[in-house]
């Protein structure tokens, strides 16, 4: 028989028992620690010329050096700071991913739990396919950042936080279906999200298909 988990749950007046199946909250992005306000002003200025960079000349195309030059700041600071051009794709990707990372946990239904006013809440079928569809719209937007900070090296994507956050929360969401084996259906769902497979397809397959691929694989897990 199913279970009735549909995922993390969101905060209320009265404090829900202890749920073994929330996501961690150690695996939500969390902002940057507090710094000199320098550093901050230069943390905006790097960002700010990186995303303009790239959506000018695409995100291959442009250099640390240019990165550098463009925010106004030395390329020690940048090394220093960011590491690599894939660690700086993934400070741009922080506050996209913790949007998303906040709907799931708190936002309405069938995406996140909803607010408890709903006489039938989303079930862990519907809020799985919402799942797909919401990180889709993330991924298509921002589809050579996200492939770059996956492949920066080997296994780079399943080192990444956010990627244990979303493995986690369909990972809980097929629990809720009764799948065999809800962990290993979660990374087989999230393998066809990856950037490089989905960049690799978009070109002959389209967006529409894509998106429908995706979805009748969920469907398929969660029976």
């Amino acid at each position: 028989m199913a279970h009735d988990d549909n995922g993390p749950q969101s905060a209320s007046a009265t404090p829900p028992a202890p749920d073994r199946n929330a996501v961690p909250l150690e695996l939500l992005r969390t902002p940057p620690p507090a710094e000199r306000a320098d550093a901050a002003r230069n943390r905006a200025a790097v960002l700010e010329a990186a995303a303009r960079l790239f959506a000018e000349h695409g995100v291959e195309a442009v250099s640390m050096d240019q990165i550098a030059a463009g925010a106004g700041v030395g390329k020690g600071t940048l090394f220093r700071r960011f590491g690599d051009k894939a660690g700086l794709g993934v400070a741009l990707l922080d506050a996209r991913e913790r949007a998303l990372q906040e709907a799931i946990l708190r936002g309405p239904a069938p995406l996140g739990p909803g607010d408890g006013t709903a006489q039938l809440p989303a079930q862990p079928a519907e809020r799985l396919a919402a799942f797909v569809d919401a990180y889709l719209d993330y991924l298509l937007e921002h589809l050579d950042l996200v492939r770059m900070s996956e492949t920066a090296s080997r296994g780079a994507r399943y080192r990444i936080g956010a990627y244990r956050f979303w493995h986690r929360h369909a990972a809980v969401l097929l629990t809720g279906t009764g799948a065999n084996d809800p962990e290993h259906d979660a990374h087989a769902l999230l393998a066809a999200l990856s950037a490089e497979h989905v960049a690799a397809l978009l070109p002959e397959l389209g967006e529409p298909r894509i998106r429908a691929g995706a979805r009748n694989l969920a469907a398929r897990l969660t029976h």
